[in-house]
């Protein structure tokens, strides 16, 4: 019997995944032995050479996830080039700040379409294809802190992260007796081009690092082993949880 950690075999579909946490999941992915298919905007180039070195295959799909037919689409071209997946990272997301009276209706539809609608409808082509085979699958959302908290200044953000973390009770509840396992993973704060602002921002940063137990920003490779769990069979009885990788964040 194969180590219950093991991916040999499978193919995982990785959204948004060319810098940042996406980057960082699946090359951990790709190190439990799975082959990778990335889905985003731009040419993930370093992602696809750091997949190669670690033995695995990896694919690239050009696709704006900001529009419901590329949503719906990736997952057809993702079977079409690599036969199956078997694993789905919904990792693409973007954020726009500005205070809550003055948030403007496009920062409002953008977010909301990438992090949670075309969360859904390619969740739901996931589904669709497991069902299909009738073979099992494992959906990972990415979720927020801000499933948990309220947040200032990301009004969509925020809707939409809290979104993910019921969204995925759902799928939970609907697919698990198709074999599908869905659960996300609420990241912390972490160093990535999403928290630029965050970070450059001295105030704020003080106030974050002053929170977060571990004393740190959390870096992309330690999301890989919360990833890994959730996309193996060590997690074959885990459906909907969102659990936080935080460095201590929410215990405090």
């Amino acid at each position: 019997m194969k180590h219950p950690f093991d991916l040999s075999g499978k193919t995982a579909l990785v959204t948004g995944a060319n810098t940042g946490l996406g980057q960082g999941m699946a090359v951990a992915l790709a190190k439990a032995g799975a082959d990778i298919v990335l889905v985003g905007r731009s040419a993930p180039t370093e992602t696809l050479a750091a997949i190669k070195a670690a033995g695995q295959k990896a694919y690239d799909i050009r696709a704006d996830l900001i529009e419901t037919a590329a949503a719906k689409t990736a997952l057809a071209e993702a079977v079409e080039i690599a036969g199956q997946v078997d694993v789905l990272v919904n990792n693409a997301g973007i954020i726009r700040r500005n205070d809550a009276v003055d948030f403007s209706e496009d920062d409002w539809d953008a977010v909301m379409d990438v992090n949670l609608k075309n969360l859904f409808f390619l969740s739901q082509a996931f589904a669709n294809h497991c069902i299909g085979r009738k073979a099992p699958g494992k959906i990972v959302n990415i979720a927020s802190m801000l499933s948990f908290q309220g947040g200032i200044r990301v009004a969509s953000y925020t809707a939409s992260k809290s979104g993910v973390m019921g969204l995925t009770r759902l799928m939970a509840n609907e697919w698990a007796h198709h074999g599908i396992n869905a659960n996300a993973i609420a990241p912390g704060y972490f160093a990535t081009n999403n928290t630029a602002a965050l970070q450059a921002d001295e105030d704020r940063n003080a106030a974050i690092l002053g929170r977060i137990p571990a004393g740190h920003w959390g870096k992309p490779e330690e999301l890989g082993g919360a990833v890994v769990f959730l996309a193996s069979a060590a997690s074959n009885y885990v459906h909907g949880i969102t659990l936080p990788v935080d460095g201590g964040w929410l215990a405090r």
